[in-house]
């Protein structure tokens, strides 16, 4: 089979084009045939940095895939051949991932697509979307009446938790960039916030009384960690996606503080299930009509993997560059 595949740590200009031996299915696992995966930064980090998986690093990249079994392996009970599926599979910890034309993965990380997506469509969807149900659901519990503040209402994992919030029936407050308002619109926020241009203590003081919100995600973080941590009220709960510096205001506000990383299963094989489980929901909050992936609308096929890297890091992509196999 073709695949993308890299040697070294670099700029994109390490990706190479190669012919591969095609894998063949062993116990608990399928192989699906790629029909299209996603750029997260993730990827573009391991491709790039070294982090603590670079020493294991596999040769193809790319964990989110959206394609059609073409095997399946000794114990699967859940899929047959030609199923449709997605999910977050490979791409870190010595397991490829889904630049080639065929992957192996461990079927229980896997779910059936959302009928009414196209498989570029769904291939936006695995690691968001367990990163939002991660956060939301399993560490905050989110539940109807919660005031809950989400940053960053158009970013990847931002767009997907402000829907899945207002689905689990939460009074939902996002922050947006100007430069992206009218898609931020298009999300299903409750209340919008420029964080250009509005203190936190004015919305904090316009949507929750001045109180503090009851629960926060934040898929920003860096520097605006301190915001979510001045908005959160006494006792709130406050989950990112990357780490922070200084967790002093989690202490003076008695904070329960929730850090997510949703490569947990990968790295370490521990519950592989929660991961095809939380994604099989979300293909059918999908097909309800009530999560809808925003893709950007660049068109790159696996084989320009590097020109989808690159547009990623320009800073200039609009909801999730998806590629085609």
């Amino acid at each position: 089979m073709k695949a993308m595949i890299i040697n070294e740590i670099g700029t994109t200009e390490v990706f190479q084009l190669v012919e591969k031996a095609k894998p063949v299915a062993k116990k608990g696992h399928i192989v699906v045939e790629v029909k299209a995966t996603s750029v997260n930064p993730i990827d573009t980090m391991l491709r790039s940095v070294e982090l603590p998986w670079s020493a294991n690093l596999p040769e193809v990249l790319h964990g989110d895939v959206a394609g059609i079994v073409s095997e399946v392996g000794e114990g699967v009970t859940g899929f047959i051949i030609g199923d449709e599926v997605y999910g977050m599979a490979g791409g870190v910890n010595g397991v490829d991932g889904a630049l080639a034309e065929f992957m192996l993965v461990d079927a229980r990380l896997m779910a059936k697509k959302p009928k009414t997506l196209t498989m570029k469509q769904a291939a936006a969807l695995p690691l968001v979307s367990i990163t939002s149900y991660e956060a939301l659901v399993h560490k905050m519990n989110v539940k109807a009446g919660d005031n809950v503040l989400i940053h960053g209402a158009t970013g990847g994992v931002g767009h997907i938790a402000v829907q899945l919030a207002k689905v689990l029936g939460a009074n939902v407050t996002s922050t947006y960039s100007p430069a992206n308002e009218a898609l931020a619109k298009t999300v299903g926020a409750d209340n919008l916030v420029d964080y250009t241009t509005e203190k936190v203590a004015n919305y904090v003081a316009k949507y929750t009384d001045g109180v503090g919100f009851d629960k926060i995600f934040d898929t920003v973080s860096g520097k605006n960690i301190q915001k979510s941590f001045e908005a959160a009220k006494f006792n709130g709960h406050v989950s990112t996606i990357l780490p922070i510096e200084d967790p002093l205001q989690i202490a003076l506000k008695s904070l329960s503080f929730h850090s997510v990383l949703m490569l947990i299963p990968l790295v370490h094989g521990i519950n592989h299930e929660s991961h095809g489980q939380i994604l099989t929901e979300i293909a059918e909050l999908v097909d309800a009509g009530k999560i809808t992936p925003i893709i950007d609308e660049s068109d790159y096929s696996i084989w320009e993997v590097s020109k989808a890297h690159d547009h990623l890091e320009s800073g200039k992509a609009v909801g999730k560059i998806t590629l085609t196999a």
